[in-house]
């Protein structure tokens, strides 16, 4: 099983920077892929922000943030990471990482795909 916690959540002006950091423990040698969605409170469906592979250098990212964050992972200290700049009012969520487990698959953007889920971040951006 693997454990999950996000940080760097907070209150930033629209056009200012944030970034997020999540931090796996456990049974991280599971892990093939992680992913930032964000809802807009709980109860609101989770869309799909960003997705690494753990071990390769390939991403993805919805046309929405593409261009502005990036995410990034530090295998070393098991952390992924997303910088979140130009940020907009509408990018004003929370942010969840997760972790997809299931070998033979391209990097996926589905929800359900990943889990092990942490608590989530609150990022605000006010205009």
């Amino acid at each position: 099983q693997v454990q999950l916690v996000e940080s760097g959540g907070g209150l930033v002006q629209a056009g200012g920077s944030l970034r997020l950091t999540c931090t796996a423990s456990g049974r991280t040698d599971s892990i093939y892929a992680m992913a930032w969605f964000r809802r807009e409170a709980p109860g609101k469906e989770y869309n799909f922000v960003a997705a690494t592979w753990w071990t390769g250098d390939i991403t993805s990212y919805s046309d929405s943030v593409k261009g502005r964050f990036t995410i990034s992972r530090d295998i070393a200290r098991n952390r992924v990471y997303l910088q979140m700049n130009s940020l907009k009012p509408e990018d004003t969520s929370i942010y969840y990482c997760g972790v997809d487990r299931t070998p033979g698959y391209s990097l996926r953007d589905g929800f359900f795909a990943y889990d092990s889920w942490g608590q989530g971040t609150q990022v605000t951006v006010s205009s």
